[in-house]
Order: C-alpha cells, then structure tokens, then sequence
C-alpha cells in the first residue's frame, strides 16, 4: 500500500516528535486515510509490538484488514468474546482493541491487565479526540508502565472546545491537515453548501449540554409535524436524485422523517438507529450502498466508522453547536469515488479527476431558524482552520443570505472571498490612517511578519495553550529582529514555518522582504536573487523606487 504524499509526512513527523516526546497527535480529515498512515508507523516499529485502540466494532475490523495488509502478518483481536495470545512464543505483532473491552471486568482484575506494559512499543488511539475519558486515561496510564512505551492519538476532528484538553494528553502535534488542504490537494471532493430557513424552527429556548444544544429540548423542535414536513419538503426538492444520508437528533425524528419522505415516494427512505438489530442494519445499509434506498436516515449510528463513497449529500436535520460532530457528519460524503484520484501525481491532476467523475462535489444542507444566543456549526467551521474567526463569520453570513434566495454556495470559495474582502478593507483603513498620519520612519515601525511575509495570522490551536518556544527557536527570531514574546505561541511557529519555506524554496529573507515592502515591491514569493537585484539597483539609484523594466523583477 503506497503512502500518499500527506501520509508519508506525517509517518515522518511522528517518528521525530518520538525523539523528545513519548506521545503525540496527528490529525487528517476523515476519507484521507488515518489507518493507513499509522499501520505503516506500526509496520516500522517491528519487531516492538503494537497495541491498536478504538471504541467501535467497525473501526476495529477496518484496523485489523488495513494493519495486516501493511504488515502482511495476521493481527490478533481483543473484544467481547474474541482473545489476544499473551504467551511469549505466539505474539501477534499488533493487538487491536476496544476500549470498553479493556476496561471491562472487576476492579484490579480488567482485561487490559492481561497484558504486560512492557510487551508493547507503541499504542495507537484512533479516533483520540474521546481520549480525554476518564476510560482512555485509564488504559493509557496501565501501558504506560512500560517508561519506553510511545502513544499516536489520530483523529480526524479534534473539537475547539477539547482542543486544550487534548494537549493536557498529548505532549505534541506532529501533524495537521486540514480539510480544505485535502480539498485544495484533490484528495476530497469540494463541499457546497445551501442553508434552508425554517419559520418554525426555534433553537432559542433550548439549553446548552455538555458544550452541545440539549438533546431533550432539541428532539421536542425538530419532532413537530410543520417542521418535519418543512424539513422533508425541502430537502427532496434540494437533493433531487443524489443518494443522501440524514441526521437526526432522536429516534422518534428519525422514523418520522423516513416516513414522510416515503409518503412522496414510496421505498425511497430507511431509518436505522443504535438499538436497530445488527442483521436489519446490515441489509438496510447493503440497499442503499446498491442505490436500493436513495435516502438513509440515521440517530446516532453513522457518524463514526461508516464509508460509502457514493454518498453525495449530507442533510443536517439535527443541529449542533460542536464542531467535532458536525465534522463528522459531513465527512460521510468526502470521499471521491472510488479510483478516481488514485495513482495520480499532481494537486491539478486529482481535481481535474474530480471535476470530471460523477461526484464532482458534495452538498450540505442546513436547516436554520432563530438559533438565538446560540452559535451552530457550519461548513465554514470545519473548512476555516486556516482562516480567521471574523472571515469565517462573513462566509457564513453570505452563505446565509444566499439560501434566503434558494442558492448554494462552495464554501471554500466564500472563504476565500471573505479573506480577500478582509484584506482589501484593511488595506483602505490602513491607507486612510497613513493619510491622517503622515509619513513616519520606517525603521521606526514595529516589524510585523504577517504583513512583510503576506501571510495570515491563523486561529490558535487549544492543544497550543500554555507551549513554549525553545531557545533555539526564540533566537532564531530574535535574529530576523522579531519578539517572540509578542506573539502567540502558533503564530511563532507559522512564522518560523514561513522563514523555513523561503529558505528552502531559496525566496527572499524576512529582512529583504521588509525592505522591499517599503518601496511598494511585491515579496510573497519572489526568488532570493530577484530581490538582492532589487535591492542592489535601488541602493545605485540613491534608494528611489526603480521602474519595472529597470528594476528587472516585478512590482504591483
């Protein structure tokens, strides 16, 4: 199995952040392959063995056939009635287990304490935004026995709210993609997204749970008759023929929803739920795999672990303020169909691929109301960890107003838009103070990298709060005439990234940059030698602005 680029860097980060710390994170969208990126690390640290963790069946049968294949040796599974050997003459290179099963059994005597610490190397917790747990805790303090044991968290939504908490479990982050890097890389689709306002639905009066929209109080909204026929109508005439999958707060909405839709067209909606039996989830799940079933409603069940490509549309039928659920949702729909983008080389190549396949992208539907003091999620959310909390906001805002008119919008070009609409009405505020002030010295101007190095500032990170720079690091600003200590701790770090970038791409320094700004020179990704030719030629003209053919680089 060939890593993609992606992956392979973040093998690579892995193994160097095991170097000074003994766990850490990754983090990659769901449809990237996380399992596939941590059986290879388990493959590399053979012959130590390996412990995989996880709290669903489905993602332990998908572990077990992803990590054999890697490793081309049979993994052995601990879960309910099925046992790891612990013999030290029959040890299968990697144990894949639930959680539940680890902790099960009478205090002192769970089945985690068949196993010795020290027989494993590594842990792996999928899904490790649910690490925090007082039961993953647990776990992960008993293999840590093993003072050489090392700890990989993967997870493809770590939510802002347990993003501090995280950290407080994983000592780094070797590696963060983000969605809209997948996107923009061509290894998911594009995501649109077209916001329906309901009348009926009042979010205002419904409490906040646990960080979430209360489960009780919500179900009682979404259950009423106009809503759901408000809900259903709008859906079916948004979707038209696309296979959908629906998420509802409650089992009640759910059966509710299913029925109203096959009232329009008899046989063409399910509905499972956790309590659904095994058998009747399976076939239900095989007829809308074949297209059977064109819409699968579901109440908790298909949020984790669950891959059909052929989905193309998410209905969101159950609201939420978290940003990990939501992400989880609309990740059911991701994926491109299967083969079009593999074996491809370039960013260009996959979207081309995409563009041209039967799934060109995948739409959200949102069903939005009087959400009140309560702030739900989007997709401008999920997409928007590269951009500002005030750019995503105005995305959002415009992906409203489009939906008042029945539109849908890709939201990652109203992102982008809304960071260009940003720029420009900062770039005219700062124009109008420079008028009011006058001209100043420009070497009296603190240095700000973001504006010299044309990048923007990006949110910082929970699992960043409370990280330091080393000293190397500090210097290694202090030197480009930066205070570290003026910043946060991410935007060092994007800072020091940025100066890595053009030294390795032989781009002008910070100090060339800054320089050439001040002239009016674009700089963002000018080679070395152009701006030392800039330099040198304002320098023999008396330090005045050379003209573009003169100057021989380019100038806005």
């Amino acid at each position: 199995m060939k890593l993609r680029d992606y992956q392979q860097k973040a093998v690579d980060a892995v193994f160097k952040e095991w170097e000074e710390h003994s766990s850490t994170l990754v983090v990659m969208p769901t449809g990237t392959g996380k399992t596939v990126m941590f059986a290879e690390i388990l493959r590399r640290v053979q012959p130590a063995r390996g412990m995989v963790l996880a709290h669903r069946e489905e993602l332990i049968w998908q572990a077990r056939d992803k990590v054999e294949r890697m490793l081309g040796a049979e993994c052995e599974v601990e879960m309910a009635d099925l046992t790891a050997s612990t013999s030290l003459f029959h040890q299968a290179p990697v144990v894949i287990s639930t959680i539940q099963t680890q902790v099960s059994g009478p205090e002192g005597k769970t089945r985690m304490t068949r196993f010795s610490p020290e027989d494993f190397g590594v842990v792996v917790v999928d899904e490790a935004h649910h690490a925090t747990a007082d039961t993953y805790r647990r776990i992960l303090e008993h293999y840590r026995q093993n003072p050489n044991l090392k700890v990989l968290g993967v997870t493809a939504t770590p939510d802002r709210a347990d993003e501090e908490a995280l950290g407080q479990v994983f000592e780094s982050v070797a590696f963060d993609y983000e969605v809209l890097d997948a996107i923009q890389d061509g290894y998911l689709v594009p995501i649109e997204q077209q916001m329906v306002t309901v009348e009926g639905l009042d979010f205002s009066q419904v409490h906040t749970t646990a960080g979430d929209l209360n489960g009780g109080e919500l179900a009682e909204v979404m259950e009423l008759e106009k809503n759901l026929h408000c809900v259903a109508s709008a859906a079916l005439d948004i979707i038209k023929d696309r296979k959908t999958l629906v998420f509802t707060v409650s089992v009640k909405q759910a059966e509710m929803l299913s029925d109203i839709f096959n009232r329009h067209k008899p046989e063409m909606a399910q509905w499972i739920c956790g309590k659904t039996p095994k058998e009747d989830r399976r076939l239900a799940l095989k007829k809308f795999s074949t297209g059977e079933t064109q819409i699968m409603v579901n109440c908790g069940v298909l949020t984790e672990g669950y891959d059909e490509v052929g989905i193309h549309c998410i209905v969101q039928a159950r609201p939420t303020k978290s940003r990990c659920l939501y992400s989880q949702m609309v990740g059911r729909a991701t994926r491109p169909l299967a083969g079009v983008v593999d074996g491809l080389g370039t960013s260009e190549e996959r979207k081309a691929a995409i563009a041209n396949s039967l799934k060109r992208s995948m739409l959200v539907v949102d069903f939005v109301g009087n959400s009140g003091r309560h702030k739900l999620i989007t997709t401008a959310d999920i997409l928007g960890g590269k951009f500002s909390d005030e750019e995503i906001e105005l995305a959002e805002k415009e992906a409203r107003e489009k939906g008042q008119r029945g539109e849908s919008v890709d939201m990652t070009e109203e992102l982008e838009k809304a960071r260009r609409e940003l720029e420009e009405r900062k770039a005219r505020d700062a124009a109008r103070k420079a008028r009011l002030v006058g001209k100043a010295a420009y070497s009296t101007v603190n240095i700000n990298p973001f504006s010299v190095f044309d990048i923007t500032p990006e949110r910082e990170r929970g699992w960043d709060h409370g990280m330091t720079l080393s000293e190397k690091q500090k210097g290694l600003l202090r030197k480009q005439g930066l205070n570290p200590d003026s910043m946060t701790y991410h935007q060092n770090k994007q800072v020091i990234n940025e100066m890595f970038r053009r030294w390795n791409n032989k781009l002008c320094t910070m100090k060339q940059a800054k320089l050439l700004k001040k002239y009016g020179y674009e700089t963002k990704d000018l080679p070395m030698a152009d701006a030392s030719r800039l330099i040198n030629g304002l320098a023999n003209n008396g330090w005045r602005w050379r003209p573009l053919e003169m100057a021989g680089a380019g100038r806005p």
